[in-house]
């Protein structure tokens, strides 16, 4: 319990560093859905074990043993979940939870006897990327669809989140990775965009869920 524990720690501070540059206290606590004492008090141990820099009332910083443990855990956590798409039929909304548990089995060769099945992807079904065997992650930098502008076509790359909520959502609506979207309208009051995809589809999306796509223009050689 203690290493699964100090795992999810290092994954969660993994992943804040990477979305927002700053791990708070508060933010970990919210992600891991406990106290911030109880947060300060693991915090303080994995100082102690030389994996983050902690100073009182200072933002956490992973050292470079903790960076490349951590994301060691999310090389893992992405492996399983593309695992669970790719060959056991599982939907993008459903392997988050599954990819948790499983995570923390103490067996590399368990692991990359999955990456070899799915000869070596670069990223997990949300497209996000995964870190090679040295903890390296090579992640390209994709903008909001939010900000593209109306007459914009685009390709949904990845997702700022895998919400079940937003996935399920998605699924409703029939978009996927690597779908191409037209940016019809954008409405002045809400910034809510009108969409047509998907030969002919046309959605309504929130700038909230804009906000959780990720794009890149689309062009004569854009991949889809």
């Amino acid at each position: 319990m203690i290493l699964q524990t100090k795992e999810n720690y290092l994954k969660n501070m993994y992943m804040i560093g990477e979305e927002t540059g700053i791990i708070s206290l508060s933010e970990l606590a919210r992600r891991l859905h406990v106290s911030v004492p109880t947060v300060n008090s693991m915090v303080k141990k994995l100082h102690g074990d030389g994996y983050v820099i902690y100073e009182k009332y200072q933002p956490v910083k992973l050292t470079g043993k903790g960076k490349k443990e951590a994301a060691l855990i999310v090389r893992k956590h992405r492996i399983i979940e593309m695992f669970l798409v790719e060959k056991m039929d599982f939907g993008w909304e459903e392997v988050h939870d599954i990819a948790e548990q499983i995570e923390h089995v103490n067996s590399e060769i368990f692991f990359e006897r999955m990456n070899e099945m799915l000869d070596h992807p670069s990223f997990d079904p949300h497209g996000s990327p995964i870190p090679n065997q040295n903890g390296i992650m090579t992640s390209k930098e994709y903008m909001r669809l939010s900000d593209a502008g109306s007459g914009s076509v685009v390709i949904l790359r990845r997702l700022q989140s895998d919400n079940r909520d937003l996935l399920n959502y998605l699924n409703e609506k029939r978009i996927s990775l690597n779908t191409k979207i037209i940016i019809e309208y954008i409405e002045s009051f809400d910034r809510s965009m009108n969409i047509r995809y998907n030969e002919g589809a046309t959605a309504t999306l929130s700038k909230e869920v804009c906000d959780m796509l990720l794009v890149e223009v689309a062009n004569e050689n854009t991949f889809i």
